[in-house]
């Protein structure tokens, strides 16, 4: 069956080494893959997820030492917001202060309770305190116990001029529905998903339009179960919509086809299939330099240039 929702989001950030401390430090979350941008690879690609690595809880960054600040606009994802259980927003509020993080109040939004700041690079991202979720797949590191622990996903949510075209996609394509709004800000939901099953857009007319860089969301990308379940996205693009993606690229972990939805997000339809088990032990996730078989050839010269991060 296919579970719709977020299979991973991918953003861009400064130092490699300072960008590992924040996410697997700072927020405890699990280092599941060290491998390398494709397209640069003398520039890391670091994934993390949670225990399992599990599609709707992958975060990605390719890291540039020298990257200039983005600059949020329309066109962009605005924020990315993470589902912790509703009892840790406390403790997270503390730990924020603690370690210095620049944040805002919680505040209420759907009547939940989120609490929004910010990473050394200036992305946005947030906590959502849900009920119930404490019994799910969790990572702790950091000196954060389970009862705090992040859970995946909760939502993104993209900053419009026009809600509509991206909205008829999101329910038409990915199985997403409308299921609430809140000023200038409509759900939709995947019915059935837990996690990473909420896309928030907000529409901002009149606004700059993005610049990508340090502290910008690359893109986002969406699940399909196989490579099937792809197909048939791509099929419904290209008939109900006019819009074309590219050819299926082999991300080792997944196989992906992307394009730009009407409202300039790069989106991306990715593969559940084969996972990030498929090169090393699930109980070892993380810990090697993992290189696609076509760099294999260059790990030397390629691991000579890449900075440490222990």
């Amino acid at each position: 069956m296919q579970i719709n929702g977020l299979h991973h989001v991918t953003a861009i950030s400064g130092p490699a080494r300072r960008n590992l401390d924040f996410y697997g430090r700072v927020l405890g979350l699990r280092l599941v893959k060290k491998t390398v941008n494709f397209d640069d690879p003398g520039t890391y690609h670091l994934y993390y997820g949670d225990a399992d690595a599990a599609p709707g809880s992958i975060l990605t960054f390719f890291p540039w030492d020298h990257a200039a600040p983005g600059r949020l606009g329309v066109g962009e994802t605005q924020e990315t917001v993470f589902r912790v259980p509703e009892g840790a927003i406390g403790f997270w509020t503390h730990r924020l202060v603690e370690q210095g993080v620049p944040h805002e109040a919680p505040v209420k939004r759907f009547g939940e309770t989120v609490l929004s700041f910010r990473d050394p690079d200036g992305m946005r991202l947030a906590l959502v305190g849900l009920p119930g979720v404490e019994a799910e797949p969790y990572w702790t590191d950091g000196g954060i116990g389970s009862e705090n622990a992040i859970r995946g996903f909760h939502s993104v949510s993209l900053l419009l001029a026009d809600a509509a075209p991206t909205a008829a996609i999101l329910t038409d394509v990915f199985g997403f529905a409308e299921a609430a709004r809140e000023g200038t800000l409509i759900r939709y939901a995947a019915e059935g998903t837990k996690v990473g099953g909420v896309v928030d857009l907000r529409v901002a007319g009149g606004f700059l339009p993005a610049r990508q860089g340090a502290g910008s969301v690359h893109h986002i990308a969406f699940r399909a179960a196989d490579d099937a379940a792809q197909d048939g996205m791509v099929r419904r693009l290209a008939e109900n919509h006019g819009i074309r993606t590219t050819e299926q690229r082999d991300r080792n972990y997944f196989r992906s086809v992307y394009f730009r939805e009407p409202g300039h997000v790069l989106f991306e339809i990715a593969t559940d299939i084969p996972g990030f088990a498929v090169d090393e032990p699930a109980a070892e996730l993380g810990r090697a330099l993992k290189l696609p078989p076509g760099l294999e050839a260059h790990r030397a010269q390629i691991e000579a240039v890449l900075p440490a991060l222990d």
